[in-house]
């Protein structure tokens, strides 16, 4: 029996990585999907692409496609909702991974709360909460700061400023990067972080093929050979004081 689908406006996590959906979307989710006639997108090929694989013999074109992304006027974003607010359920499909989080659909989200319309989080993978899991850093406090600056003394201080918190408050700190600049942060880290930081560098994660996630002194990442560059990557940095290890 299929669930019952609300008055609501769905956040549906997409898989991260080259893995099947099997192993990383409830069914629960899919059956949700398979009864939402409007969706709200990151990237409107993808987003029918994924339907497909959940669902070949979904009705795409029988579906209204919003497109929200970084090329969307403001102004647009509140009409999206407007067939939530005649009651149509919708969908919120981002990328890869958890919409609203690192992503434009938050702002379709905050719209919505504003209007009092009720918002759905469906369960999926989110590359944040996966890579500190592997970390072995503290879980019970960590931030997650999106990208740094791309000016290297901005970014000096923003990774000097991060290191500060987790020394003074045993806070992971999380941060991503644009792919193609994967190799460039880590040098940068390496080089920049005090020796004895903490650095996990999670790449491809859930890929059964090549996801990768290790954890190194900083100092110990000046010579890597890894070539990071053009994978999907996500970078913690943590410091083991002995005011904030946690009592085994």
């Amino acid at each position: 029996m299929k669930p019952a689908v609300q008055q609501a406006l769905y956040l549906i996590p997409v898989e991260i990585g080259d893995n099947s959906a099997d192993m990383s979307i409830p069914a629960g989710n899919i059956a949700i999907v398979s009864r939402l006639r409007v969706f709200i997108v990151e990237n409107l090929r993808t987003a029918r692409r994924c339907l497909r694989r959940w669902l070949p013999d979904f009705p795409i074109d029988d579906c209204i496609f919003f497109e929200l992304n970084e090329h969307t006027p403001p102004v647009e974003v509140s009409s999206f909702l407007e067939p939530l607010r005649k009651g149509e359920p919708i969908g919120v499909m981002s990328e890869a991974g958890c919409p609203a989080i690192a992503d434009p659909g938050a702002d379709v989200v905050a719209i919505a709360q504003r209007e009092k319309l009720r918002v759905i989080p469906l369960v999926g993978p989110s590359s944040i909460l996966l890579s500190l899991m592997a970390s072995g850093f503290n879980g019970q406090g960590f931030a997650f700061n999106g990208y740094l600056p791309v000016k290297e003394d901005e970014r000096a201080h923003a990774v000097k400023e991060l290191e500060a918190r987790c020394s003074r408050w045993g806070q992971t700190q999380i941060f991503i990067e644009t792919p193609y600049r994967n190799n460039r942060l880590i040098a940068f880290l390496a080089a920049n972080l005090r020796p004895d930081t903490l650095l996990c560098v999670a790449s491809d994660i859930s890929d059964p093929l090549h996801e990768s996630i290790i954890t190194l002194p900083a100092s110990k990442w000046k010579n890597s050979t890894t070539d990071y560059d053009k994978r999907p990557a996500i970078f913690l940095i943590h410091r083991d004081e002995p005011r904030n290890r946690r009592r085994r």
